[in-house]
């Protein structure tokens, strides 16, 4: 709660703290920090927590009655963006499957569309020669 409302250092930015791992004798805790931007804005942002550390163990003293305060350490943990990467890949691929059916039934509309109909007779369509001036190049076929 310190980070989020008592620490004025301007290049704490975007910071959620994930976990804390305290050790067992107190003296030292691991704070798991997610900061969201580019690895340029995560560098200063963490610069800024570890400068801040002293500050932040003043407050843990006043709230906690222990022997000892823990030294922070912060570490930064890279799940929630992974996380959010894998999230965007997945709807890529959802959205290319969505396409994908999109153009399959589309095609399979095409081609009902140029079933025979009722209509159609089941014997080929054979033009009706009546005329005896045929020329070379008509087909000729069997009537039946």
């Amino acid at each position: 709660m310190a980070i989020l409302t008592e620490l004025r250092d301007p290049r704490v930015k975007n910071v959620t703290v994930l976990g804390v791992e305290v050790a067992p004798d107190m003296r030292e805790a691991k704070v798991v920090v997610s900061i969201m931007g580019n690895k340029t804005q995560q560098a200063t942002s963490l610069r800024g927590l570890q400068n801040s550390a002293g500050f932040l163990q003043a407050k843990i003293a006043d709230r906690i009655d222990t022997r000892y305060t823990p030294k922070l350490k912060f570490v930064l943990d890279d799940g929630v963006k992974k996380s959010m990467a894998v999230s965007q890949i997945l709807e890529q691929i959802a959205a290319e499957r969505a396409e994908t059916a999109t153009h399959t039934q589309s095609v399979t509309d095409d081609e009902s569309d140029h079933q025979p109909s009722e209509m159609d007779s089941e014997e080929p369509n054979v033009p009706d020669h009546t005329d005896d001036s045929v020329e070379d190049d008509d087909v000729h076929l069997p009537k039946n």
